[in-house]
């Protein structure tokens, strides 16, 4: 009897994934899009199905419940040469105070380059050159509750720059994660990015302006500052469901899922797998954004070395390819080191 609820139980929860999947879109109607951009190795090479698996430091992005999960330290960076000549960073740190507390810091920046200034009367440019930004300074504390169940937090200062114009809130994540009775089964769920709005503001904004153009007499030269609309940040609820379907001594194999449901599109369901050989070489593949019609995303894959160096202390490369359609393939490079 255990043995049929161990594979058919995880089966219904994979198959019951989809009917999340009906609603409006609303694509476009939020700001900060960069923060919904995995991050990880593992969790975006297996089609970023990972709010019940994280148990590295990008669990910072994916589930800050799971962070307290890892019992040791990490330090995480990664590369991703990201859209349109765009460049996605990312560094974290997660420290195990206790065996059952865990406080992390992450950075992530989306850079945008910079180019010439033109304008209608110089179309060559300038001289000047402008630059684009996008930051998230993360702050996350991770607690287990009990031997099966953990819950965890974030605070987030996020920021984002044009030129002279910026704009910034704060915003906080909250994650659980529950391991099941059923031996290799895991449950979780996350709330990301629940915070203030955000508005651009700065000095070309500033106008001189005629406040009634249809009467002479007046001051033409009155200074004022052109006010932008406010826009929300992309809010996610992410449930998620991970399966050790098999684990030995020598191999292990685990496919997770995730049912994603955000504020500016439609619901969608993530899968991936992830196989580890003496959990030092892994390969992993999975697909995002099943039942999105007009997504460019979708095939993800990568590989990975786990090399034990001295004591606890342990270092890892890994590389992840991904799909995107009408754009080029998305590659990502990422080191991190145990402690």
């Amino acid at each position: 009897m255990n043995t049929l609820l161990r594979f058919v139980l995880p089966g219904l929860l994979l198959a019951a994934l989809p009917f999340a999947a009906q609603a409006q879109s609303k694509v476009g109607t939020t700001a900060a899009q960069f923060l919904g951009i995995g991050v990880g190795p593992r969790a975006v090479a297996m089609g970023s199905a990972y709010v019940a698996m994280g148990d590295d430091a990008s669990s910072m992005y994916w589930n800050p419940g799971a962070m307290a999960r890892m019992g040791h330290s990490q330090v995480m960076a990664s590369h991703t040469g990201w859209l349109v000549d765009t460049d996605l960073n990312w560094v974290g740190l997660s420290l195990a105070l206790t065996p059952s507390d865990a406080i992390g810091i992450s950075l992530t920046q989306l850079d945008y380059g910079e180019e010439e200034v033109r304008t209608v009367t110089m179309p060559e440019g300038t001289g000047a050159r402008w630059t684009a930004q996008d930051l998230a300074f993360t702050l996350t504390y991770s607690r287990n509750l009990t031997d099966r169940f953990s819950i965890g937090g974030s605070f987030k200062y996020i920021t984002q720059q044009i030129w002279n114009e910026s704009a910034s809130t704060i915003a906080f994540d909250v994650g659980l994660i529950f391991t099941t009775p059923f031996d290799g089964l895991r449950l979780g769920a996350v709330l990301s990015n629940f915070g203030g709005d955000m508005r651009l503001d700065g000095k070309d904004l500033t106008r001189r302006i005629d406040l009634d153009p249809e009467n002479s007499g007046n001051n033409e030269t009155i200074v004022a500052d052109l006010k932008t609309d406010s826009w929300e940040l992309p809010l996610f609820f992410r449930a998620g469901i991970s399966y050790d379907m098999l684990r030995g001594e020598l191999m292990r194999f685990t496919v997770s899922a995730d049912a994603v449901r955000p504020n500016d599109n439609n619901e969608h369901v993530n899968i991936g797998g992830e196989f580890g050989y003496r959990e030092m070489f892994f390969i992993r593949a999975g697909y995002k954004a099943l039942f999105l019609t007009e997504s460019q995303e979708g095939l993800t894959a990568g590989v990975g070395l786990y090399y034990p160096l001295f004591g606890t202390t342990a270092a890892a490369i890994d590389y992840t390819y991904q799909e995107f359609g009408l754009f080029d393939g998305v590659n990502t490079i990422t080191f991190s080191v145990d402690f």
